[in-house]
């Protein structure tokens, strides 16, 4: 493929698969490469994994708060101060601060016993979907962990957790005609999602409990607490990327396993692999395809100069097939060691915006794909693979699965 052929904007390249193509091209030939964007103007596609490195863990010449975390531009001024209310699109110090507040209701005994909990009810979703023979992998089995997950965690009732899966759709899919007809149709989600959250922080301060909300509401870090705004945008926050994120993981894990059918087994015969396993899962399908910076000075990257304010899009999901990096990068192993991403780029690893989450969903994934494979190991694909059409969100909308009913 020649340079000019690429285009790693167009939603549409991403339906039948990543266009890994188009990505080792920019590697080899313009890792630091000047993308137009059909919107008006452009950014620097980042594609090469030392340099998406760099860029995620220089936070003051590669800004989140200055345009954003999100590819494409918002159109006014009135968007990106909203948009500034939310941790992921902060800088230090202010993130940092809140950082170090919302890290209070995270702690490692809450993440031990909400795991513990989850256990069971991972084995209740296969084991109920196990009964038909067959099912949507997605809509049965992946969503409902991280679904029952975030509810837990908040202390959302579990009646209303596909609540929460509707408006992450609205908001998330906004490139996928299923889910999204219009822009005002994301903002009526966020603005439901933000309005449901203040609903429940209204309620925890009446009634405090044992969960993460009370928790988040009550921590002080040098006398300061969330305020009401804090906690609804994070709430916004968690919700979408604990859910999205951790669902499309689960369900391009186990495509991965259907796909090769030898690593499959390894892991059937040797359940003691799995923290490998997930390592490769992530590094393999990475969730969140797409990150953007942007740029607060003149500065140069990989040779290329770059001006103050222009967009700086991080691709990691080229970075995890950096052959420089990383031995045979197009061949899906449960046991690769080391799986370099893991310190460098899955979870914005190294940076200030290192996922808050990252052991939960690690969690989450070890507890569902076992579950999978001790009651159906026999799953295969019984239909086609439906892809989100998005050039953000790595994702997987159907998937529907046969497998021997369990009676």
């Amino acid at each position: 493929m020649e340079l000019r052929e690429v285009d790693i904007y167009d939603a549409d390249n991403y339906l039948a698969d990543v266009p890994h193509e188009m990505f080792a091209t920019l590697r080899r030939e313009a890792p630091v490469h000047w993308h137009a964007d059909p919107n008006g103007g452009g950014f620097w596609a980042v594609t090469r994994h030392a340099d998406i490195v760099t860029v995620n863990r220089d936070a003051r010449t590669y800004s989140s708060w200055v345009g954003g975390a999100l590819l494409d531009e918002m159109d006014n001024e009135e968007a990106i101060a909203q948009s500034r209310l939310m941790m992921l699109n902060m800088d230090p110090p202010e993130h940092t601060r809140l950082r170090k507040i919302v890290n209070k209701g995270f702690t490692p005994r809450r993440i031990r016993d909400l795991m513990e909990a989850l256990s069971g009810r991972a084995e209740a979703i296969v084991t109920s979907a196990a009964e038909k023979g067959a099912c949507d992998f997605v809509t049965d089995i992946s969503c409902e962990l991280p679904l029952q997950a975030i509810a837990e965690l908040m202390g959302v009732p579990q009646e209303d957790r596909h609540l929460v899966f509707e408006w992450s759709n609205r908001m998330i899919g906004f490139d996928d005609p299923e889910f999204q007809t219009s822009e005002e149709d994301t903002r009526v989600a966020a603005v439901e999602m933000w309005a449901y959250a203040q609903e429940l922080a209204v309620d925890k301060r009446k009634n405090p409990q044992d969960d993460i909300v009370t928790a988040l509401l009550e921590a002080e870090v040098d006398g300061e607490r969330l305020s009401d705004m804090d906690f609804n945008m994070f709430f916004l926050l968690l919700a979408v990327a604990g859910n999205e994120t951790t669902r499309n993981a689960i369900s391009h894990s186990m495509l991965a396993l259907i796909e090769h059918p030898e690593q499959r087994r390894k892991l059937i015969e040797d359940p003691s692999r799995i923290d490998l396993a997930v390592e490769e899962f992530l590094r393999w399908a990475t969730p969140v395809m797409n990150f953007r910076r942007t740029a607060t000075v003149d500065t140069v990257l990989a040779g290329q100069e770059i001006k103050a304010g222009d967009r700086v899009v991080m691709w990691h999901m080229s970075g995890n097939r950096d052959g420089a990096v990383f031995d045979r990068p197009y061949d899906f192993d449960i046991q690769r060691d080391p799986n370099l991403h893991l310190q460098q780029i899955a979870f914005g690893g190294g940076g200030p915006h290192f996922c808050l989450g990252a052991n939960l969903a690690r969690a989450e994934m070890k507890i569902m794909i076992g579950a999978v494979l001790r009651v159906l190991p026999d799953m295969e694909l019984a239909g086609p693979v439906e892809r989100l059409r998005s050039n953000f969100i790595n994702g997987i909308k159907r998937m529907p699965v046969s497998f021997a009913p369990l009676r």
